[in-house]
């Protein structure tokens, strides 16, 4: 989707652009992060440098930022939200990669890898502990409000999508809830904590949940898409399709639904057995077939531009220029 939702792909937007407006932020950031993660115990202080070594695009920190600063001035709270959040994401990839049994994360060995499960479930919990020591010791008691959503959230949509898969009877409404309560929550945890720091304005708060909610099923349902086109997201996952693991993501669902009965069984037999190259590349023909693809880019696009109507009671600046650019770079990644 375009910048005006008209699907021009002819603007390159790039994260590095976009996080321009509050680029000194940013610098200052990985000091911050690492500060709240210290600790006297050998062991975790080891553990949290590996993490903090392993530094991403920083793309929720961005976005509390950007929030913050397109509605008021990024601040000392401003700064307490992004590592809230960078830590509760932190802790989640941890554990996840202990459900999932990864072996890597961003192209290193996972914690459960390099020090098995026991001390990454443990990391995992330590971490969600100096979140919620942050908040409290600051008196940011709105900040845990707002993450225990998401952290909810987040838990209910992993068990939807685990008793889903294994039955394969997703539907796309099913999907559209678990994709919010997944990802969705915690991007617009990032956008409502950033509006929090920065403006008592209750309205503002809603728009910035808002645009953070649609922005993450929008990112997520791209990401989804690019399994399909051999590509990795930006979330660091394999390449490969999920439907391997026994997942049903938007592309198939469209399809599943436009295809016959019999055809539609042999497809989830596919599924079933797992990600054989051949039943790969047979799935994924069945899904252009049926015009899957160009569902799933439609639907992105839509939640996009959905995500930049959220912004309209703020004022014109350049951070919410940015985070309207946001919303095309999640359409329009190819990693």
């Amino acid at each position: 989707m375009g910048l005006e939702g008209e699907g021009r792909k002819d603007i390159v937007v790039s994260l590095n652009d976009i996080a321009q407006p509050i680029r000194r932020h940013l610098d200052v950031f990985p000091s911050t992060f690492r500060g709240a993660l210290r600790s006297t115990v050998g062991v975790v202080e080891l553990v949290t440098r590996y993490l903090v070594r392993r530094k991403g695009k920083q793309v929720r920190p961005i976005l509390v930022f950007l929030s913050a600063d397109a509605c008021g001035d990024v601040n000392e709270r401003s700064y307490r939200g992004a590592t809230l959040v960078e830590i509760l994401h932190t802790a989640t990839l941890v554990h996840d990669d202990v459900v999932d049994e990864a072996d890597t994360r961003r192209g290193f060995p996972s914690i459960n890898a390099v020090w098995k499960n026991k001390i990454a479930v443990l990391m995992g919990d330590y971490l969600l502990s100096r979140g919620l020591l942050l908040s409290l010791d600051n008196g940011d008691v709105d900040f845990l409000a707002i993450t225990s959503r998401a952290v909810k959230r987040m838990s209910e949509g992993e068990l939807q999508q685990i008793v889903r898969s294994r039955k394969l009877d997703l539907d796309e409404e099913s999907y559209l809830r678990i994709i919010g309560d997944k990802t969705a929550s915690l991007i617009s945890t990032c956008c409502e904590i950033g509006a929090v720091s920065a403006t008592s304005d209750a309205g503002v708060h809603r728009a910035l949940r808002d645009y953070g909610e649609y922005l993450g099923l929008a990112f997520q349902i791209r990401d989804d898409l690019l399994d399909y086109v051999g590509r990795k997201g930006i979330t660091g996952k394999p390449t490969g399709l999920d439907m391997s693991g026994g997942k049903l993501t938007l592309p198939l669902i469209h399809a599943l639904g436009k295809a016959g009965k019999e055809e539609r069984r042999k497809i989830l037999a596919l599924v079933r057995k797992g990600g054989k190259k051949l039943d790969v590349r047979r799935v994924v023909e069945f899904v252009r077939g049926y015009g899957g693809l160009e569902y799933a880019e439609e639907k992105a696009r839509f939640f996009a531009q959905r995500a930049r109507e959220s912004l309209a009671q703020l004022p014109m600046t350049p951070s919410r220029d940015s985070l309207e650019r946001f919303a095309e770079f999640v359409v329009s990644r190819e990693k």
